[in-house]
């Protein structure tokens, strides 16, 4: 007869030894297991490991059932199972229920969890004036707060995070060993006595001033001044978002011109009195990812007009760090919270960097003593058809790696230039990095190489597949061909975007892509961007494309939309550009001449199937942007504008799956000179395209039968484009398929890049 350790029969008894990976450290895991265990009456241990959680349990058949269906369907809020293994074993004899020390295996790995918003605990316990934490600005247990911003190295345990440095006082240290605490292993939980601190630079010279520091904070934002907050991962430059010179004066500092900014709301409440408000939206704001999100501005909204720049949409965002809570309680009016970096270079994430690079846009300066490891920037997102739609994939989402179909070996996918992530493989997890930013200077490219150095690190990857982007000028391109050792293999632009989403939505075979974006470095040695494709994971057919047309300037037409709109009239036309006097008057003698000679030579002027510089050309023509300040401002204001009254379009011309443009051109030249308004050709243009991109798609699935419609690239930001497809194709038996987990932008292009390469090179 089988015995317990102590001598007596072990009867009905068993064992489970259960392995779970997923999201399972930082977020209260093991004292969930614990609590099930103890309600249960079981005997045994749980403890972290490498690569996930580690349970032996044993007690009666009965509640071994009832722990495991309570293990799966009672997770703890941010907790996410992705995979559990349960082996039946003989009872060992377990006298009661541990928690042990965690476990370090070489070469496993973990998903670590994002950095998440306060919960609603801590909330209660920060504004309490009777809890011991009431205002500490750092309060956190394992339902909330930082993560992958403070970690160094898994398991995630307090030695390999920045809070290593503070040590915990005893009410701390006997809440983090109490399995029955909300704090217990918390691994940031720190109080007033034994945590970070706020200290607060200001004056002339700089200096630490003493005192209330929230309240110092205030008062320099009522004078008008610029604030440098230190948050979760990084610097924000904050100033009272109704003051117009405040925001004027923060734009001119850091040299951010034209592109809105977001702001911080107190509440749901004050958020009301701004902007509309569905609640998908709601729901996206309230979430533990706190995300900026992109609303609709009630009319008549009191905002200083330089935080928008007279776009109708407001980048918002709620209180995330304890920090936030305070200032907004005190201050009681929105704040521009506008990433805290000069403009283009990565976010300022030390105290040292911060006065250093800061202190020419700064006043003054809200600083803490706990060390961003990982500087990650907000995750800007938008409700699109009642979808959420990624569009800036930071703070809150990464690194939450990607579920793929398949298991993929490591390999590493390099990026493109702008908006760039790396992603990073190994089993069935795609790990897509945060925003990186453009690679056009030192500092992205430095952080760059970095940030791929710590994924390789902490999710023990070392890639022996590298995947590029075909534009040999790209630096992505570049690193990836210093690296040694390695399969590379380079990935069209256009062909990514559309795998890209393809995985996202877990379609296998093939399927039409619309690629529809501003750059990329196509097959034949031209810039790609309105691309009509057949396409699967391992290869591609063009099939078609909007009209090639000259760029007058090269990369300079694209930061110039009124070049671009010349570059079309003279392409399309000839000479017959004549016929659009009211425009071609409106270039400088010196600068049309210039132009003539760059398109009739092809002298500077290289070919462009880009859609979105057909949206800049359109903006030019119509004055809404002659000159475009950020990358897609001129579309952006062109969508702005639209009167969604409107149903009329312009002819288009279709042959051979290419799209000339001419038509419409010439019908919104047509309709400026009568005087039409902006307002209804912006529609008009917008119809058209759904239009023909719609009939583009018909005539593609009856030459193949394929009626799955993937939509990748910038221009599907674009709301009302992409409603208009998805509406039109679903009404013509189409399944129409778009992103929303990573964004449809050059942010989503790693992510194909790694599958494309998996097909092509490993298997």
């Amino acid at each position: 007869m089988n015995r317990l350790a102590n001598g007596e029969p072990k009867g009905n008894l068993s064992r489970r030894i259960i392995e779970i990976k997923g999201i399972v450290q930082g977020v209260g895991f093991r004292p969930f297991i614990f609590q099930i265990a103890k309600r249960y009456g079981l005997h045994g241990w749980v403890l972290n490991t490498s690569g996930g959680v580690l349970i032996e349990v044993e007690g009666e058949e009965e509640s071994l059932h009832a722990f495991l269906d309570d293990l799966t369907m009672q997770l703890p809020p941010l907790a996410r199972i992705e995979t559990i293994s349960v082996i039946e074993a003989e009872a060992a004899g377990y006298q009661d229920f541990k928690i042990r020390q965690s476990q370090a295996q070489l070469g496993e790995y973990i998903s670590i969890s994002p950095d998440v918003g306060t919960c609603a605990g801590c909330q209660r316990e920060l504004m309490d004036i009777t809890d011991h934490r009431y205002g500490y600005p750092f309060i956190n247990c394992t339902n909330c707060g930082p993560r992958f911003s403070i970690i160094t190295d898994i398991p995630y345990d307090r030695q390999y995070t920045s809070m290593q440095h503070f040590q915990m006082c005893d009410t701390c240290a006997q809440e983090y060993e109490d399995p029955d605490d909300r704090r217990f292993h918390a691994q940031p939980n720190a109080c007033a006595q034994c945590g970070p601190l706020l200290n607060f630079i200001g004056g002339t010279p700089l200096q630490v001033i003493n005192g209330d520091v929230i309240k110092l904070t205030v008062h320099a934002l009522q004078e008008g001044k610029i604030v440098a907050v230190k948050g979760l991962g990084g610097f924000h430059l904050a100033c009272d978002a109704a003051d117009e010179t405040a925001v004027t004066k923060l734009r001119l500092r850091k040299h951010r011109y034209g592109k809105a900014m977001a702001v911080m709301m107190k509440d749901l409440e004050q958020l009301a009195r701004y902007c509309e408000l569905s609640a998908a939206e709601e729901k996206l704001l309230m979430s533990p990812r706190r995300p900026i999100v992109i609303l609709q501005q009630r009319k008549g909204a009191k905002l200083a007009p330089s935080v928008t720049q007279g776009l109708p949409t407001l980048g918002v965002m709620l209180p995330y760090t304890p920090l936030h809570f305070l200032l907004l309680a005190n201050y009681q009016q929105p704040l521009v919270m506008t990433s805290g970096n000069i403009s283009e270079e990565p976010l300022v994430s030390s105290n040292v960097e911060a006065l250093e690079k800061l202190g020419g846009i700064a006043d003054c300066f809200l600083m803490h003593n706990r060390d961003v490891i990982n500087k990650i920037d907000d995750s800007l997102t938008r409700v699109i058809a009642s979808r959420e739609a990624v569009i800036r994939r930071a703070r809150g989402y990464a690194p939450e790696p990607m579920l793929l179909p398949e298991q993929l070996p490591e390999i590493l996918g390099c990026g493109p230039e702008q908006k760039n992530t790396f992603c990073l493989t190994r089993d069935n997890h795609a790990f897509v990095s945060q925003h990186i930013g453009d690679l056009d200077n030192l500092p992205t490219l430095e952080y760059y190489e970095r940030m791929i150095a710590f994924y390789k690190q902490i999710f023990r990857i070392n890639p022996r597949i590298v995947a590029y982007d075909l534009h040999p000028a790209y630096l992505s391109t570049q690193y990836a061909k210093s690296i040694g050792n390695v399969q590379l293999l380079g990935v069209q632009h256009h062909h990514a975007h559309i795998v890209s989403c393809m995985l996202e939505n877990g379609i296998t075979d093939q399927v039409i892509g619309i690629a529809c974006d501003g750059t990329g470095f196509g097959t034949d040695g031209n810039l790609w961007g309105g691309e009509f494709l057949l396409a699967d994971y391992r290869s591609f057919t063009r099939l078609g494309h909007f009209k090639y047309v000259r760029m007058p300037g090269g990369e300079k037409a694209i930061k110039e939309p009124y070049r671009m709109a010349y570059g079309y009239l003279y392409s399309l036309f000839g000479k017959g550009a004549n016929a659009f006097p009211k425009y071609i008057e409106s270039i400088e003698a010196d600068e049309l001449l210039l132009m003539e000679q760059q398109m009739y030579k092809h002298l500077y002027a290289p070919l462009t199937s880009s859609c979105a510089r057909l949206f800049d050309a359109v903006s030019a023509i119509i004055n809404i942007a002659r000159i475009a300040r950020y990358e897609g401002e001129a579309a952006i204001r062109l969508e702005s504008i639209i009167d969604e009254r409107v149903i009329d379009y312009y002819d288009f011309d279709l042959q051979e799956y290419i799209l000339n443009p001419a038509p419409i051109l010439q019908g919104v030249y047509d309709d400026l000179e009568n005087d039409i308004a902006p307002s209804t050709i912006a529609a008009k243009f917008h119809n058209t395209l759904t239009n023909a991109i719609t009939k583009v798609c018909r005539e593609i699935s009856n030459l193949t039968g394929v009626k799955k419609v993937c939509l990748s690239g910038g221009v599907f930001q674009n709301a009302y484009l992409l409603k208009g497809l998805v509406k039109h194709l679903t009404k013509e038996g189409f399944r129409v398929f778009w992103q929303q987990k990573v964004p449809a932008n050059d942010g989503g292009i790693s992510l194909g890049q790694v599958m494309i390469a998996h097909y092509n090179v490993s298997k």
